[in-house]
């Protein structure tokens, strides 16, 4: 049984864990306001907000399963307006803005655009970078948040979550629970998982919600490290990042999109072992170690090592991923991410540097890459090539081709194998002229 709330009446639902919440709001409320779209997390139509103890977020829909609910409350689009049908500030803001042509995308805009006023943000760029529009332009869109950032929050949209049905189960009990159940499904955020429902047409076996266990989502901040739980979502790692890594922040502020971000775990990311997964290469890049636990049995081991090939990662049966600790400082790690769009884009070449240079020669270097290998993998010929060198562009010039020593990309939809090679070494390129001081955002090429 799962129990939660929905728009400000407590339900509760006894069915398949596999069912989306958007399956549940369409077929079974006939609440058609929350679309179907893209149907894997992409598009933003189907954006509903979800109100827990740490507060309204946006999530979508469409992969979201309903065990993710319990105890939590849900409002779809039609609990943003108020009763007798009194318009939301940022309904009132989108009609006078004129911010909607077909309307399609419009109620996903619409709730997303309530989160952000509920949460006083103000980028609206951000906030509405998981939102696609395909005819009406983004410009009166935001034009519409900005003028409704200053009104107050309608005191209907204030939501209490009833109490979990089941309520959440300790970590040292799952722990000894799934040590006896290794066929158990562990699912974290569900954004992957979430496509082998919608898009693959699977039925997911004996699922198991990490949602429902405590003490997997702290973010402990040591002298000289961060320990950071499995469950821990991208939203919540962001303002530490932004604190301690701002170039890996960067990054993950491209990472999918705001609804996204408020499902994905740091966990979720590396268990998955996903080759183009933008959180590897940078933990790589930091030396990071991976926590792993099976029932009372623990074991640390670098992130890097937990890769071993395409689809296969050192991950006993039983075994799950605890935690993971990163440096709390390292002042020379650079992330660059390409993809095809800039916002809420798969990476097609993820490249991560960390390179100690000491009175003008490399001590070391740490330089890691998601999408040109079956694994996020180091640049181990280019980082011995580069150490005990002077630091220097030609001294750089002088290593790309050992690019070629270390991998062999794929060419797919999102790059060629070419253009993956080209693009790290300039990566690399674009490392060193960062770090000596010249602007390289491509955003902000002046004449």
């Amino acid at each position: 049984m799962i129990r939660f709330s929905l728009n400000g009446e407590t339900v509760e639902v006894d069915t398949a864990p596999s069912v989306t919440l958007l399956d549940f709001l369409r077929d079974q409320r006939r609440l058609t306001g929350t679309k179907e779209g893209c149907n894997e997390g992409d598009c933003g139509a189907c954006t509903v907000m979800v109100t827990d103890a740490a507060g309204p977020k946006a999530m979508n829909a469409c992969i979201l399963f309903l065990p993710q609910l319990d105890g939590k409350a849900v409002r779809t689009v039609e609990g943003i307006s108020g009763p007798g049908g009194a318009l939301h500030p940022v309904q009132g803001a989108i009609v006078e803005h004129h911010g909607s042509q077909c309307g399609f995308c419009t109620p996903g805009f619409v709730v997303s655009m309530a989160v952000g006023h509920a949460t006083g943000r103000r980028d609206h760029d951000d906030v509405l970078a998981g939102n696609l529009c395909r005819c009406t332009g983004y410009a009166p869109i935001v034009r519409a948040a900005e003028a409704a950032a200053g009104e107050a929050v309608p005191e209907w949209m204030a939501d209490t979550p009833p109490a979990a049905h089941d309520g959440l189960r300790s970590l040292d009990d799952f722990a000894d629970w799934y040590a006896t159940h290794p066929d158990a499904r562990l699912i974290a955020g569900a954004t992957d998982v979430g496509l082998w429902v919608t898009k693959g047409l699977s039925e997911i076996e004996r699922p198991v919600f990490l949602s429902g266990v405590a003490g997997l989502d702290g973010v402990e901040i040591a002298d000289g490290a961060i320990r950071v739980g499995a469950m821990v979502t991208m939203t919540a790692l962001l303002p530490v990042l932004r604190e301690h890594h701002p170039s890996y922040a960067e990054m993950v502020r491209r990472y999918g999109s705001e609804q996204v971000r408020n499902a994905a775990t740091i966990g979720g990311n590396i268990a998955n072992g996903s080759p183009i997964g933008d959180n590897p290469p940078a933990l790589i890049a930091l030396g990071a170690s991976l926590h792993l636990r099976k029932g009372s049995e623990r074991r640390d081991m670098p992130v890097e090592d937990f890769f071993l090939e395409y689809g296969r990662q050192d991950l006993r049966p039983g075994e799950f991923v605890e935690a993971v600790t990163l440096p709390r400082t390292a002042p020379a790690l650079r992330c660059y991410k390409l993809s095809k769009r800039f916002d809420q884009d798969i990476s097609a070449v993820c490249g991560c540097f960390n390179v100690d240079v000491r009175d003008g020669v490399v001590a070391g270097a740490r330089i890691a890459f998601g999408g040109m290998a079956g694994v996020p993998k180091r640049a181990s010929a280019v980082e011995a090539a580069l150490a005990g060198q002077p630091w220097s562009e030609e001294g750089v010039r002088d290593v790309l081709p050992l690019f070629g020593d270390d991998f062999a990309p794929l060419t797919d939809m999102r790059a060629s194998a070419a253009y993956r090679m080209a693009t790290a070494g300039n990566m690399l390129l674009r490392y060193f002229h960062e770090l000596s001081g010249m602007a390289v955002d491509v955003r902000e090429v002046r004449a």
